[in-house]
């Protein structure tokens, strides 16, 4: 596609957007490849680490996880990608990788539970950093995620790339920063996703996976065949369920577009209501949380069974304003304006014909790879300007956390009072308590005070 065909299809796009895209110079510019370590080979790591090297040249010195065949597979798609045609090293234990290879960027790819023991060892030993999101667990995790970036001043994206998806982009302008939507006073954040029913019973892990690494500092789970890959999703030992991993990226852009931190209050309540009484599963398949701002309710409803409440937007954000309602999802938008004019709408930006690569690895999802690459650009650009990304690690942790916090409020059964100032939940002793889970020895939980 030329430089006026591009234009001419993409001229609804916003100038920041534009700008965006225009970064590709930079990376084409820099000649020397960039050092890059692919910490959790599985799905997203591999999508991540092949997005980055479209955009920028890139040597892979090293690939890292506990299940080989993750590892062998990674390594045989590198090698025929990258310009070297080198097949990058394999390791299972990241600090070895780090020692050894001293890459200039680590891309964090693995379960959730393990996002943030790597992250903090690659920033001490002098790597930039692009986390999956949530990038934690627990609170406590993602606070000391902060201050490692922080304290080793290092750039960290985390891959919220909904904050750089060409078509929510011009949403954003179009209907949010122009005032065509109008005061937003509530948001409808939300997933009509399945979640699996249950798991098979508990089997001898596969010879080529390190369950016992895997598991690492969460807690003991025995095996279950189907878990690894993506099924740990739907153990509480791995992850928050669908909050941490669907809400989260609604959550963030919302409050991206509406320019909102923490929340003044947050409060949910769920539990699984379909699910068998002795299911394996053990993430809700249920849920509905508030978080509430001075000026705008966000709310986040989770039922992962039934049919969706609009069939056309399963997982999607919701934004009521005064003048119309703006409703988006990774796929589309569409805008209804409140005296009944002209809707507007449109969908994500397919860039296949671009990247026939994309199709080769079939775990690409094709309306999120324009908006990793773009995101891949901001973090190179971030990291050359020195400044903080687009979806830097402090916003990532704010995301990620109160969802977290959520997960805490409906346990407990009451609402929860976040006091930035004081990373610490008002006048409740007992949930300050649970902002930290117990690692399992002999990993260490960090902290902010000792990374």
């Amino acid at each position: 596609m030329d430089r006026r065909s591009f234009l001419s299809t993409t001229a609804a796009l916003s100038a920041a957007t534009l700008a965006t895209l225009q970064t590709r110079a930079f990376a084409a510019e820099d000649n020397k490849p960039h050092r890059v370590a692919l910490i959790g080979s599985g799905w997203y790591g591999k999508t991540d680490l092949f997005h980055l090297m479209q955009v920028a040249p890139v040597e892979v010195v090293g690939l890292c996880d506990v299940d080989q065949r993750m590892l062998d597979g990674a390594a045989d798609i590198v090698a025929k990608r990258q310009p070297s045609g080198k097949r990058p090293p394999g390791y299972k234990d990241y600090r070895k990788l780090l020692e050894e290879q001293k890459p200039e960027i680590a891309i964090i790819g693995t379960p959730d539970h393990w996002h943030a023991l790597p992250m903090i060892a690659a920033c001490k030993a002098g790597a930039d950093v692009y986390v999956q999101k949530p990038i934690s667990v627990d609170v406590v995790e993602g606070a000391a995620m902060v201050a490692a970036a922080r304290k080793y001043n290092r750039t960290v994206q985390v891959g919220l790339q909904r904050r750089s998806a060409p078509h929510l982009a011009h949403v954003r302008k179009q209907f949010i920063d122009s005032g065509k939507l109008g005061k937003v006073g509530y948001v409808d954040v939300h997933s009509y996703y399945p979640v699996r029913d249950n798991f098979p019973p508990a089997a001898p892990p596969p010879k080529e996976l390190d369950w016992d690494f895997f598991v690492g500092p969460a807690q003991w789970v025995d095996y279950f065949p189907g878990i690894q890959p993506r099924a740990w999703r739907d153990r509480t030992e791995f992850s928050n369920g669908q909050i941490g991993d669907l809400c989260v990226h609604m959550f963030d852009v919302v409050r991206y577009f509406l320019k909102l931190g923490w929340p003044s209050r947050i409060s949910a309540v769920g539990g699984a209501y379909q699910h068998a009484k002795d299911s394996r599963v053990n993430i809700v398949d249920t849920q509905n949380a508030l978080f509430e701002y001075p000026e705008t309710q966000v709310v986040w409803t989770q039922r992962s069974w039934g049919t969706p409440g609009d069939p056309d937007y399963p997982w999607a954000a919701f934004l009521y304003g005064d003048k119309g309602t703006l409703k988006m999802s990774v796929f589309k938008y569409e805008f209804i304006p409140k005296d009944g004019g002209q809707r507007e709408h449109g969908t994500w930006f397919d860039e296949q014909a671009k990247y026939p690569e994309d199709a080769e690895h079939q775990e690409t999802e094709p309306f999120a790879a324009s908006s990793t690459r773009r995101h891949m650009l901001d973090f190179l650009a971030a990291r050359k300007e020195k400044r903080k990304p687009v979806a830097d690690i402090e916003e990532g942790h704010i995301s990620s956390a109160c969802c977290i916090l959520a997960n805490l409020s409906m346990d407990l059964g009451r609402d929860i009072q976040w006091d930035p100032q004081a990373a610490k939940i008002k006048n409740d002793d007992e949930a300050n308590a649970r902002l930290a889970r117990k690692y399992r020895e002999p990993w260490v939980h960090p902290t902010p005070e000792d990374v």
